[in-house]
């Protein structure tokens, strides 16, 4: 309902995640790209890579690798397995974007330990794309770019860095979208849905639950004095009091 207030095509995503559906339901992991997914990520991270990139080259999908971040958190870091043992599972997910994060966040992920892995999303056709015009005299050095688009350069630098993350021995993957709209938009997502409910299973947690998230909740309810929770009040006072030699002094 709010996606609907805010004017997105509701219709659309639900069509889309209804048409990736049937692949995301494939038994077989090499045929299904949701279970596919999930194994990759699910091996990174039993072999020493916690940290999962999601890096989009397009602004309009960078609230993808947000929605991502918060979905792959709340659902994978778990202290119990479903079995009841104490687990502390967990990976990290981290936002990226191309080509912003090329010059920053990049250096750490070719240099620095080998603890990521990188999920990049590729788009094929822009909402609209800008050519490079037939530069003045004297501007040999980027001469090359006459007649190339914006599009063409942005997807050039995504596959250097892709090769460049793999020549370093950095694993990395992508999702490409032929273009952004509702019905794409609904397939990854829903895809990527799938894929947390299948790396749960595969860490032997539950990724349907947060009892991290509502433990915060009821401390709030506490500090404001919901009823039914003056319990936890005292709790709530001693554990969020500032230690007074950590805090600069007021004027």
């Amino acid at each position: 309902f709010p996606l609907a207030c805010a004017g997105v095509d509701v219709e659309g995503l639900l069509d889309g995640a209804a048409a990736a559906e049937p692949v995301a339901t494939r038994s077989d992991p090499w045929d299904n790209p949701a279970y596919l997914f999930g194994l990759v990520h699910a091996l990174c991270y039993r072999r020493g890579r916690p940290v999962h990139v999601m890096m989009p080259y397009s602004d309009a999908l960078r609230d993808v690798a947000d929605w991502f971040r918060q979905l792959w958190a709340e659902s994978l870091g778990k202290r119990l397995s479903t079995d009841g043992r104490e687990v502390f599972v967990g990976p990290t997910p981290v936002k990226a974007l191309g080509t912003t994060d090329q010059h920053s966040q990049v250096q750490l992920y070719m240099e620095g330990p080998h603890d990521k892995v990188v999920t990049f999303l590729e788009v094929g056709e822009g909402r609209r794309d800008l050519g490079c015009p037939p530069l003045p005299q004297g501007g040999d050095e980027v001469a090359y770019l006459a007649g190339r688009s914006l599009g063409e350069l942005l997807r050039a630098e995504k596959r250097a860095t892709e090769a460049a993350l793999a020549e370093n021995g950095r694993p990395n993957l992508t999702f490409f979208l032929p273009r952004v709209d509702p019905g794409i938009l609904g397939q990854l997502l829903y895809l990527l849905e799938v894929a947390t409910a299948f790396t749960g299973e595969v860490l032997g947690v539950n990724p349907l639950d947060q009892p991290g998230v509502e433990l915060g909740k009821r401390l709030t309810f506490a500090l404001m004095g919901r009823p039914g929770y003056a319990e936890m009040a005292e709790t709530a006072q001693r554990l969020a009091a500032p230690a007074d030699r950590w805090v600069c002094p007021r004027p």
